[in-house]
């Protein structure tokens, strides 16, 4: 049995619809912001989903010292709570060890731990004292069924608000691989699983000082996560990802969102019997 974690009016687990994480990789600018926000609520809206916008003030873990990293977390957080009061929708970012926390947990309804930092004692603890929901992402190097230590971390502080998020695992240098089993394995902890497909489909370092990516492939694995029955759908998405500031070739056009969607909203009918 997957316990729900609910925020406002978006429930994950148990049979629930999956719900929709989505936004771009990084905060660029206020105006891109408020543009993927807006297009993702209404689209959202349209189709019947339950959404989440994501994205980072400060991605910490970038291939190169010269990569855009992003605003940081004051001038992010405000983006974010822009985000949050214009179009009534609960927002997540990343948080990077545990002196964020406090500040994060103001504006933030998830905190998200990166999969990079998915063991982290202190990080884990104190994202679970901040009373908010904590989505952790399965590091490459973990196996599913080690997650139950990290889902132990957190919960040890009475939060069993939990979240966990696959990513795809090491498979050689600059490449990924999914397990889809590991869907499943997760699942069996108790708690609502993610499937992040954008970031399955990155190439890590892959671009000489960048990471590259399939785009190309993450329709289908999507498709193969919700036929699995998972609680919701992580992507990151751009106008133009082409000239996207970071995760730029694993990101999904925009516009091209719509048909994916409602393919994915008849599988996960059919899987969850509604």
């Amino acid at each position: 049995m997957v316990t729900e974690v609910k925020i406002g009016n978006v429930t994950f687990g148990d049979q629930h619809p999956f719900v929709l994480v989505s936004g771009p990789c990084v905060l660029e600018d206020l105006d891109m912001t408020l543009h993927i926000a807006e297009s993702l609520k209404k689209l959202t809206d349209q189709l019947g989903i339950a959404f989440v916008f994501k994205a980072s003030y400060d991605k910490a873990n970038r291939t190169s010292v010269t990569s855009f990293r992003g605003p940081g977390i004051d001038a992010g957080l405000e983006m974010l709570a822009k985000v949050k009061s214009e179009f009534n929708v609960p927002v997540v970012s990343d948080v990077h060890d545990a002196t964020q926390v406090a500040a994060a947990s103001q504006i933030l309804d998830i905190i998200q731990i990166p999969a990079f930092l998915c063991r982290q004692t202190d990080l884990l603890v104190a994202a679970g004292n901040s009373g908010r929901v904590v989505n952790v992402k399965k590091g490459q190097f973990q196996a599913p069924w080690d997650m139950k230590h990290v889902v132990g971390k957190v919960a040890s502080t009475g939060n069993e608000q939990i979240l966990l998020t696959e990513r795809g695992a090491s498979f050689g240098y600059n490449n990924l691989v999914v397990d889809m089993r590991s869907l499943l394995i997760m699942r069996e902890l108790g708690k609502p699983v993610i499937f992040d497909a954008t970031h399955a489909v990155q190439l890590p370092g892959g671009a000489d000082g960048a990471s590259a990516g399939q785009r190309e492939y993450v329709a289908a694995l999507s498709r193969a996560a919700v036929a699995i029955g998972i609680d919701g759908l992580f992507w990151e998405v751009h106008p133009d990802p082409e000239c996207a500031r970071c995760d730029g070739p694993n990101s999904l056009y925009l516009k091209d969102l719509q048909p994916i969607l409602e393919s994915l909203l008849a599988i996960d009918a059919v899987v969850k019997n509604r």
